[in-house]
């Protein structure tokens, strides 16, 4: 059986647009009630910016033979255990039969780039480690190895695209990151969390704020693409549903 990728180019340009114009209005929304936040928090702490992926992932999960799992969404059936930590919400959760199939983080950095990369890069290593030490011990049952991804939009600007210089006291970086703009760090990000298996896929992608009008995107390489995403999701799925 082929996979059904769900004519992902289309949604992804759909979910796009839809984060900018969220953004936009809760801005407003905070603006006009007197309770704009600092900087740019106003168009983060409301609402999920990032609903048109939910809905390219939950097509994904239902177009390749799971029509009847459980794709949690709501805030209240996204929590799973942790072994460092009680519990970790996620963005999506799929489960079929009792059994976790897909767990899914959705993330986005606009702005405050030297601020925030490295919380954002602690934050993913953490996840990870968290979760898959939480499945050694058997905090999910007897399952087969889930999917486990991350998805990062980082606004394409100047500040995201222009060479960082690193400052070390002892030692030398490695040489990928000499040089690399907070959007090449992210890629290297994404390559790293999967080479080291602690994301089944991590992706990145690249939108300037005209993708309000436009739905543009771009990609800074294949292995970290939209459609090595939602590929390896799609033959996840339709993994499982063969079983």
């Amino acid at each position: 059986m082929s996979l059904d990728l769900a004519d992902y180019k289309t949604q992804t340009k759909k979910a796009v647009k839809t984060f900018w114009n969220n953004r936009n209005k809760a801005k407003k929304r905070q603006t006009a009630a007197g309770k704009t936040d600092q900087g740019s928090r106003s168009a983060v702490t409301a609402g999920k910016n990032m609903n048109g992926f939910l809905k390219l992932i939950a097509n994904i999960v239902r177009r390749n033979g799971l029509r009847e799992a459980n794709i949690c969404l709501k805030h209240r059936a996204l929590t799973l255990p942790g072994f460092f930590r009680p519990t970790k919400v996620w963005d999506i959760l799929v489960i079929n039969d009792g059994r976790l199939i897909a767990a899914i983080e959705l993330k986005s950095h606009v702005g405050s780039f030297g601020n925030n990369f490295n919380n954002r890069t602690e934050e993913a290593l953490g996840t990870a480690v968290d979760f898959w030490t939480a499945y050694r011990e058997g905090a999910f049952g007897e399952t087969p190895r889930p999917f486990v991804g991350w998805l990062m939009l980082v606004e394409e600007c100047r500040a995201s695209s222009t060479p960082v210089r690193n400052k070390v006291a002892h030692f030398e970086l490695f040489k990928e990151f000499n040089g690399a703009s907070y959007a090449e760090r992210y890629n290297i990000l994404c390559k790293k969390l999967v080479q080291e298996q602690l994301y089944t896929t991590a992706s990145v992608i690249l939108s300037p704020r005209s993708a309000i009008k436009t739905a543009s995107y771009s990609e800074l390489s294949t292995l970290t693409g939209v459609t090595t995403f939602v590929t390896s999701l799609a033959g996840h799925i339709a993994a499982e549903a063969a079983r």
